[in-house]
């Protein structure tokens, strides 16, 4: 452990730390020559000296202009440690005073505190304090707790003891779900989970938070960027209220049923592949109403049951049978009468492949370099030909190869077209204020347009 963490645990702010640092090293120094050696104003300097000065640790030398001092960082840490137990005896002296001035057969509880129908919320500043109390709700929880880590959060709860009580929780039987961004630089410390514990990764969620038995809920409020900082300016709500927690849980339940297993998204960063599943939407309407009509089924039932027939039934069933047999001799398009649209399940299959391709080539760092290699990828597969212009903004343009002009074959183009598509928004959007839209010119090719927002 270093002198800076230790000074940082014993309560100075990273101001303060830095300050200390610099002037232990020092005989004495300016305001100016400390805000010039931390980089920082002078008005800076001078609000650290402040408090620094109110607590004991920097003195003050009578000179023109005044001249600070601050004693060797081992003997500055003792002072700091001397205060905290100082302040940690008066803290108990008053507990055993008041302990011993209550009534036993006294009940202390009013009907604000016994009314556990009232929500009640408050507000946690640093992150030991809010990590103390995931511990809590860890240790306290009977049945479920779910953890909302977003990217860098299970940093934070590897470097906590709320850790281990995850774990303990999980092996004593209580259902521990996490929610989380995966990313190269932390999958690793999932393997210091439980093997019980159910891990999902998923892009809608970048929030961080906490939900045990849907009777209280941690909701963070501020995150420092830094992801391996020391979070004391990270805050959280903490909310004991049932119909809020189920509210919660409501909404991650509705993202962690579309979450991706931890072992599908992990292979992203460990295989170099996306195998996620690909969800396809299909165009909306009553899938019952279309199945009777393909099939020429009769809506109405009748009213009052009949003696078994055999004929009746065989009747029956050929009938049902001929329309099945009519179906199948037909062809691609004849899908379409379920409410199936080819195009566009080939267009989403497209644009997964095309995510998949960009994924492939995320190493090529110049965007011109990237689209070189995608169209030289295109040619190589025979998918047609691939161009790009800046006039009037930056644009890919794709004739798309026709192989079959007949209204049964598959709509092929479409594939072709989300592939590229999919590696364009895979590459620009999200990243760089880019969207891509999509558009046919006079001559029946794909533009694709990359437009950056301001």
């Amino acid at each position: 452990m270093q002198w800076r963490q230790v000074l940082s645990d014993a309560g100075l702010s990273d101001r303060e730390v830095n300050a200390v640092m610099v002037l232990s090293t020092k005989s004495s120094l300016k305001a100016s020559e400390l805000a010039k050696e931390l980089g920082t104003t002078r008005l800076d300097a001078y609000n650290s000296l402040e408090r620094l000065q109110s607590i004991g640790l920097v003195k003050t030398i009578a000179d023109r202009p005044m001249r600070f001092s601050c004693p060797p960082v081992h003997e500055a840490v003792s002072h700091l440690i001397d205060i905290r137990r100082e302040q940690l005896q008066k803290i108990e002296s008053g507990y055993e005073d008041l302990k011993q001035s209550v009534n036993p057969g006294e009940d202390q509880t009013n009907d604000e505190t016994s009314d556990f129908s009232n929500p009640k919320f408050a507000v946690l500043k640093e992150r030991t304090h809010i990590m103390n109390r995931i511990d809590k709700m860890a240790n306290e929880a009977e049945s479920e707790l779910t953890l909302v880590l977003g990217r860098f959060g299970i940093l934070h709860l590897c470097r906590s003891s709320a850790l281990n009580s995850v774990n303990d929780a999980s092996e004593r039987g209580v259902r521990i779900r996490v929610l989380a961004q995966l990313d190269r630089r932390t999958i690793r410390f999932f393997s210091q989970l439980h093997e019980d514990v159910e891990v999902r990764h998923t892009k809608d969620l970048e929030a961080q938070g906490a939900i045990m038995d849907s009777s209280e809920s941690i909701q963070y409020l501020h995150m420092e960027e830094n992801p391996v900082g020391r979070g004391k300016n990270d805050a959280a709500l903490i909310v004991e209220s049932e119909p809020f927690g189920v509210s919660q849980r409501n909404l991650v339940d509705s993202i962690w049923d579309e979450a991706i297993s931890f072992e599908a998204a992990s292979k992203r960063f460990t295989e170099d592949r996306i195998v996620d599943p690909l969800r396809v939407t299909l165009e909306g309407g009553s899938f019952l109403d279309r199945f009777r009509e393909v099939l020429e089924i009769d809506e109405n039932l009748p009213e009052e049951d009949t003696p078994f027939n055999p004929d009746a039934f065989l009747a029956s069933s050929g009938e049902i049978n001929k329309a099945r047999k009519k179906l199948l001799a037909g062809g691609i398009l004849e899908i379409s009468s379920f409410g199936i649209n080819l195009s566009d399940i080939l267009n989403q299959v497209g644009m997964r492949i095309g995510e998949e391709l960009s994924f492939s080539l995320r190493s090529i760092e110049g965007d011109i370099e990237f689209l070189n290699e995608m169209m030289d990828w295109w040619e190589h597969a025979g998918l047609g030909e691939l161009s790009y212009g800046i006039d009037p903004n930056f644009h890919i343009k794709a004739i798309l190869l026709q192989d079959s002009t007949s209204k049964d074959s598959l709509p092929l183009d479409e594939l072709d077209g989300g592939i590229i598509e999919g590696a364009l928004r895979a590459r620009f959007e999200g990243t760089t204020g880019a969207s891509v839209h999509r558009e046919m010119d006079s001559e029946g090719n794909l533009i694709y347009t990359l437009k950056i927002s301001n």
